[in-house]
């Protein structure tokens, strides 16, 4: 596999925002969006009522820091170019990460995003910021959801009741120990009434399945896509009742290496989904814990013990960045095409020194012409975009 990765050194010269064609195929184009931070992590695209498409993400000078705030990049319709990004948090006491945008049915613009005191997972709430401008300009920050240790990542469905479906994952800590991954669940927040108030359905059997991310797969079937905890391969689940129980996640052939993964529903009826294909099985590196590089205010650094046998392994290489395409509703994915090829180095989120090398936490969607649009983290150290023209999936 032919190594695509940058010297780190090159890339914040790279981040203009310009859109380029791909030296290597000219179906594909990219750029890497700006920004003035020196970490970059977690972007989620969406496209704005006016057809703006948007890439949120979060930057700061490494996660779980207070300086870890919500950004916007925007791409007009037309324009070759991302713009300089809009900062949508500040509050220098919180990590505030995993922001997400939501059109909703009545023409509001919602940011959602959660927050932290340093690596303390367990202890994050949701807030929101609701635009009714079409995304121009945000009300201020309020908290959407205050129980403790509700992430989200992935976008809000609407179901065909008209239901608001957002997908989220209960951080839980092991008593004794700071939050560590090794007890995570996944469950579903749902608004029956336009977003005013939300009810949490636990997902029953999901201990290690992070990251729902639901996507509608036909005839009034929802199936979900998971991150696993325990790195081994990308979950599935399902739902006949549009959304309200789902059956226990269950392994498909694509690996998972605990790290995002993305996947949306084309309009040709296939599921892109893209992801690292890569797992336990592929690598023997590991860190004791996401945020083995900071420490709590006031608190000692835990000592370094060995993970329990059922427990979250982190540090397997972020790398490659692939594609893979569905076309039995994300049953199996038998094509696939990396995006990104390296070493995924990931024992280390310092962004600073260029010590990372990972392609991480990527988003996609799909345009009215059937292009692809995906975003994705590049060594921690910028976001990068990559838009793939109908002409590349043939």
């Amino acid at each position: 596999m032919e190594d695509t990765a940058l010297d780190p050194a090159a890339v914040p010269a790279l981040m203009t925002g310009e859109i380029r064609r791909n030296a290597a195929n000219s179906h594909c184009f990219d750029a890497y969006l700006p920004s003035p931070c020196v970490q970059n992590h977690a972007a989620n695209l969406a496209f704005l009522p006016d057809g703006t498409l948007t890439c949120v993400w979060f930057g700061g000078t490494m996660e779980g820091m207070g300086d870890i705030s919500v950004y916007m990049s925007r791409l007009t319709p037309g324009s070759d170019r991302w713009s300089e990004p809009e900062k949508l948090s500040d509050d220098s006491t919180r990590s505030e990460q995993n922001p997400l945008i939501f059109c909703a049915p009545d023409g509001r613009v919602w940011l959602l995003f959660t927050s932290q005191v340093s690596g303390n997972q367990d202890g994050a709430v949701v807030k929101r910021r609701i635009s009714s401008d079409g995304g121009k300009t945000f009300a201020a920050a309020e908290i959407l959801c205050d129980l403790p240790g509700t992430f989200v990542r992935q976008p809000i469905i609407v179901n065909a009741e008209g239901h608001w479906l957002l997908p989220v994952f209960r951080c839980v800590s092991e008593p004794g120990r700071r939050w560590t991954g090794n007890r995570d669940t996944a469950g579903v927040l749902i608004s029956r009434d336009g977003g005013k108030s939300f009810e949490m359905h636990d997902i029953a059997d999901s201990l290690g399945a992070v990251h729902m991310n639901i996507v509608p797969v036909g005839d009034g079937t929802l199936a979900a896509f998971y991150r696993n905890r325990f790195a081994t391969h990308v979950l599935r689940s399902q739902s006949q009742d549009a959304g309200l129980s789902w059956t226990a996640p269950q392994a498909l052939e694509l690996p998972n290496n605990n790290s995002s993964i993305q996947a949306v529903a084309l309009e040709s009826g296939a599921i892109a989904m893209v992801y690292n294909h890569a797992n336990v099985e592929t690598s023997q590196a590991r860190r004791q814990s996401l945020y083995d590089e900071i420490e709590a205010d006031g608190v000692e650094p835990e000592a370094a013990v060995e993970a329990p046998d059922n427990g979250a392994v982190w540090g397997i290489p972020r790398a490659p960045l692939s594609l893979a395409i569905s076309r039995d509703g994300g049953k199996t994915f038998p094509w696939r095409v990396d995006l990104d090829t390296g070493s995924g180095y990931c024992l280390s989120n310092n962004s600073k020194d260029g010590l990372n090398r990972e392609f991480s936490y990527p988003s996609i969607t799909e345009d009215a012409e059937g292009r692809l649009h995906i975003a994705y983290t590049y060594f921690r150290r910028a976001i990068k975009y990559v838009r793939l023209e109908p002409e590349f999936l043939r």
